[in-house]
């Protein structure tokens, strides 16, 4: 037997059977996408066995994608988790045959409340399929399996209508990018798009800051103390007037000169590059990425008052995952 020539096989059986439940698809998947959207209530998908796991899938996606979902394994329904399903509901029920006897059981429940039913199926003509609303036909020639026993063309096919409509679905609700970021936080995007310099910046006791009219001594002890590399330079009022980094106080030892002989005026970058606090994370790690040489500080301000709040370490950033 040849590993490879076998899985290329299953491969292509599987591909098979999407082109075609592709080829077969009508009506009934638009009229399930405008269900679906008009559902005051959840979307409650049900399965047993492999199609159980499929159903948890789909369940998941159009949770995360703008359509308020659960799963609901047919089998624990029948013993007290039906109450999870209200009267404004509408369920998917996902089974090749049609004919599990659990899910027949769930079905005469869900029929008796008059909740809208749309099943995804092998098999149209199936007793699953005369008790739903609407079909979604997937014809299934042959399982990948090499007995035709294990569920996995079935099962593929059923995952990529769910996704489908998932996706239908979210175009439908003019689902964006920042809709996907507020259900995924914790996720990359999420943090791209939610996180701002506010919720990462150094402030409050960490904020490495100094009067203008303070020595240089002190600048060093407030430089070494908050172990940020930098230190912003301020006003009496609190508003920028530059920056000093570990590299300034190099560049001015590397020239022999005596250092607490300057003021910190004679120090500093009069004009560094600056960021406000409601500002997006992401836009200050492009900020500092952008420039000829990538800077590691941003000295942070209040957009009002113009006051400096903190500072945003790159490294900072790239801890939060940015």
């Amino acid at each position: 037997m040849k590993i490879l020539d076998e899985i290329i096989q299953v491969f292509d059986l599987e591909i098979n059977t999407l082109v075609a439940v592709r080829e077969s698809l009508g009506e009934p998947y638009a009229l399930a996408v405008d269900l679906l959207f008009s559902c005051e209530g959840k979307v409650v998908v049900t399965g047993m066995g492999k199609s159980g796991l499929i159903a948890k899938k789909i369940a998941s996606t159009m949770a995360s994608t703008g359509t308020t979902a659960t799963f609901l394994h047919s089998g624990d329904g029948l013993h007290g988790d039906v109450g999870v399903i209200r009267p404004d509901d509408l369920v998917i029920s996902i089974s090749k045959s049609g004919e599990t006897p659990e899910m027949m059981d769930l079905l005469l429940y869900i029929k008796r409340l008059g909740i809208p039913l749309i099943s995804i199926t092998a098999s149209e003509n199936s007793s699953m399929a005369q008790q739903s609303d609407i079909v979604l036909y997937t014809p299934v020639a042959v399982e990948a399996c090499p007995l035709d026993l294990a569920p996995t063309s079935s099962t593929t096919a059923a995952l990529v209508v769910g996704d489908a409509l998932a996706m239908a679905l979210m175009k439908k609700r003019g689902f964006t990018d920042e809709h996907f970021a507020m259900l995924h936080p914790g996720g990359q995007l999420g943090k791209r798009l939610l996180m701002t310099v506010a919720g990462i910046m150094r402030g409050g006791e960490d904020n490495p800051i100094i009067n203008v009219n303070e020595s240089v001594k002190s600048l060093l002890f407030v430089l070494s103390a908050k172990r940020c590399g930098a230190v912003c330079v301020t006003d009496d009022h609190g508003g920028l007037l530059g920056l000093v980094t570990d590299r300034d106080i190099r560049k001015v030892l590397e020239e022999e000169d005596d250092i607490f002989s300057k003021t910190i005026s004679e120090i500093m970058n009069h004009s560094p590059t600056c960021i406000y606090a409601n500002e997006k994370a992401i836009d200050a790690l492009r900020l500092m990425e952008q420039r000829d040489k990538p800077i590691l500080v941003l000295p942070v301000l209040e957009r009002r008052s113009e006051q400096v709040v903190g500072m945003v370490h790159l490294h900072d950033l790239v801890a939060k995952g940015l």
